[in-house]
């Protein structure tokens, strides 16, 4: 199977940006992650990839590209952004195509692992004419991986444990579709086999300035809950991130993560 893999934006077009993060960066990111989990893990699949950093590429050149290559499926990465309002997962067919068609088919499979993945509200197959896939004269499918002016899909961005299962949603649904087969001696679910010493940190907030995170750092105590703040750099800005526990049981971080979102602060679970 000949994927074209296509991290949109790049270069002198950033996407989308929000809450310190630029669409261009996250896209790339995911997409570096699911050519590894293919090559690595299955046989008989070749990836050609539109950039492998940060580089200009215009959409013609790009299906152009995939087109003369002669790729079986074109997938396309992004992240979606609305003023903030809208969060959750979608993702896109073009808009010609029945139902019935073969490339609709691979959507509801893609659709189905990609969901049981991201942890996203889930905002449903849709069709439209982007160029990508209106352009490309093999399947093509195109992904919102999250709204990055969101909140809270953005705090997910910053982890690097959930854009790995994003990656290993597609690769899933890759399988799936096209019936790929894994390498001899790898395992049977990658996702399964993760570092047994992993330590699961509750995330309280995450702020551009240091008085808000102490602030929330004394409302938490104030409702017998320990936090800190920490310092973390996205894209060349610093966030004050507090945070209420680290734990080698996640079960333990879920009970702590649900305390504190009882209290009506937000919270997230990084690994």
């Amino acid at each position: 199977m000949k994927l074209y893999l296509d991290p949109g934006h790049g270069g002198s077009d950033p996407g989308a940006s929000g809450n310190g993060l630029k669409e261009k960066e996250i896209n790339l990111d995911i997409a570096l992650r699911i050519r590894s989990l293919l090559t690595t893990n299955y046989e008989n699949v070749q990836v050609k990839m539109s950039r492998t950093n940060d580089n200009t590429k215009s959409l013609q050149q790009r299906t152009d590209e995939a087109n003369s290559w002669g790729a079986d499926f074109y997938m396309s990465i992004h992240c979606n952004s609305f003023n903030g309002t809208a969060n959750g997962y979608e993702d896109f067919i073009h808009n010609l195509l029945s139902n019935q068609s073969r490339t609709a088919g691979y959507q509801d499979i893609l659709h189905s692992e990609i969901i049981k993945a991201n942890g996203l509200y889930n905002r449903g197959q849709k069709k439209a004419n982007f160029h990508v896939l209106r352009e490309s004269t093999m399947a093509a499918f195109l992904s919102e991986n999250g709204f990055i002016d969101n909140s809270k899909d953005a705090a997910l961005m910053k982890q690097t444990s959930w854009r790995q299962k994003v990656a290993h949603g597609h690769v899933n649904g890759l399988v799936k579709a096209f019936n790929l087969k894994r390498k001899a001696g790898k395992p049977s679910d990658p996702i399964k086999h993760s570092n047994p010493n992993i330590l699961y940190k509750v995330i309280a907030g995450s702020f551009n300035s240091k008085k808000n995170a102490d602030a929330r750092v004394a409302f938490l105590k104030g409702e017998g809950i320990e936090a800190l703040v920490t310092t973390k750099t996205i894209s060349n800005v610093r966030w004050y991130r507090v945070q209420a526990g680290a734990f080698k049981n996640r079960k333990n971080a879920d009970e702590r993560m649900n305390a504190i979102k009882k209290t009506g602060a937000d919270a997230f679970i990084e690994s």
